[in-house]
């Protein structure tokens, strides 16, 4: 059986980039987007001018005026034309430079994941830490996973991601589409990737406050979900 090939390299990937508030930190993000990655900024009710600059740095803008990191990608993924589509934080945090070995990754997989491996420890507070690995351990044994992030840098097919059906519009979002895609017998991979201090104040992991916000998002996403275990899982170090 031949081995499944990933994208074409002259294929447009497109890029979503949920944003609230992100202006000091769009500029390095965006020119460091790799050719043939298109970003699509979703302005999710900025008020420090963050659409027009990521406009003025060739970036697609979409604006979403429903609040909540679900709602934008929801709005981004409806904008993306492209055979593959990515997503990734627009605080700086991550650096797009990473996106096309993450893309490659899709010539083994569906779904691959950027396994946060932090430069500092300023870059992920140790409470923020924790609660993702108590939520990766509970999709774990609820998926059959084997996965260490819930990593915010992803990559996958549009079409298939569109046929996953996803609803949650705010922090489970993410967590919804890997329990998802388990369920629908997708191969999960992670890869490491750097995970950089962001710009300015994090909405999540900046406070106990948003983390406790996000982990109950997920958590409530944990028991809308029954997922039947038939995924095949790797990891890659």
């Amino acid at each position: 059986m031949n081995e499944p090939r990933g994208p074409s390299v002259t294929s447009v990937i497109d890029v979503v980039l949920p944003c609230l508030n992100e202006a000091a930190a769009l500029p390095w993000v965006l020119d460091r987007m790799p050719d043939g990655h298109r970003p699509i900024v979703v302005d999710n009710g900025s008020t420090d001018g963050s659409a027009g600059i990521a406009a003025a740095h060739g970036a697609l803008v979409v604006h979403e005026p429903r609040r909540g990191f679900g709602a934008a990608c929801h709005a981004g993924l409806a904008a993306a034309t492209a055979e593959v589509v990515c997503f990734m934080d627009a605080d700086a945090s991550l650096d797009p430079g990473e996106l096309p070995r993450v893309v490659d990754g899709l010539a083994t997989a569906d779904l691959v994941l950027g396994r946060r491996r932090p430069t500092s420890l300023a870059a992920w507070p140790v409470h923020a830490r924790l609660g993702n690995a108590v939520l990766a351990r509970s999709l774990n044994r609820r998926a059959g996973t084997r996965l260490h992030d819930l990593g915010p840098m992803r990559a996958m097919r549009r079409e298939a991601l569109e046929d996953l059906a996803l609803t949650d519009m705010r922090f489970g979002y993410p967590l919804e589409m890997v329990l998802r895609a388990a369920g629908a017998g997708w191969r999960i991979n992670e890869l490491d990737v750097a995970y950089h201090p962001r710009e300015g104040r994090s909405k999540v992991t900046g406070t106990v406050r948003g983390t406790m916000r996000a982990v109950r998002d997920m958590r409530r996403v944990l028991a809308e979900h029954d997922v039947p275990v038939k995924t095949v899982v790797g990891a890659h170090r």
